[in-house]
């Protein structure tokens, strides 16, 4: 009997996140290995010299280490729910969606999040520059969502889950800002996905993985 694939994971990270609940949703068991991004084990780095989450390693050496490919190769294997059970052009769109959110979004999320600048540096009108242009995409989801309760259609799908961290990190930074934002429809999806069985059953906490013992929950 093959063991289950090996899953490198970090709590915090969205990518990481978006992986979990996709594995959780299919009910794929995997080894849960969680890491200290600070103390990478030598095993994933093996496995993954780019030393990044999550890193899926199947039981015949098989390495996915990009997000999208754990979620795309999950849902091939079981989708008991339909989260990829659209006609071509609507999948088409939630592709596009998830790369312009990837490529569009995150960066100007990046920027925003990391730049701690007092309100008198002159940097700060940087900062804020970045969160404009993060809020200028959440419009764009929140016009989505006036037309449907979630991204795609009015049921879960891939396009919610891979996107929904991303959205999650953002409102975490200023969240009372955030909360006063004219995007109801927005803040309903995303209250509903933060409050969700699945993603709070993926939020569990895990002691660091060490390669003599197992994890468990804390």
């Amino acid at each position: 009997m093959n063991k289950p694939p090996v899953f490198y994971s970090f709590r915090r990270c969205p990518y990481a996140i978006r992986t979990r609940m996709t594995l959780s949703y299919t009910g794929i068991e995997v080894e849960h290995r969680e890491v200290l991004l600070k103390n990478k084990p030598a095993a994933m780095l093996a496995a993954s010299p780019k030393g990044t989450v999550p890193v899926l390693v199947q039981s015949d050496g098989t390495v996915l280490d990009e997000s999208v490919d754990i979620i795309d190769w999950a849902l091939k294997q079981q989708d008991p729910s339909g989260w990829l059970d659209y006609a071509a052009t609507t999948l088409a769109d939630m592709h596009e969606l998830v790369n312009t959110t990837e490529a569009r979004f995150k960066p100007n999320l990046d920027r925003y999040k990391y730049s701690y600048f007092a309100k008198d540096d002159p940097r700060a009108e940087e900062r804020n520059a970045y969160r404009a242009r993060c809020v200028e995409f959440l419009e764009e989801l929140d016009a989505r969502l006036q037309q449907t309760t979630h991204l795609a259609s009015d049921r879960l799908s891939y396009a919610d889950v891979t996107v929904f961290p991303f959205v999650r990190q953002f409102a975490n930074v200023e969240p009372e800002w955030f909360q006063a934002l004219p995007l109801a429809d927005l803040q309903r999806w995303l209250t509903a996905l933060l409050t969700s069985d699945l993603f709070l059953g993926v939020m569990q906490k895990h002691r660091a993985w060490e390669p003599q013992t197992q994890h468990s929950a804390s």
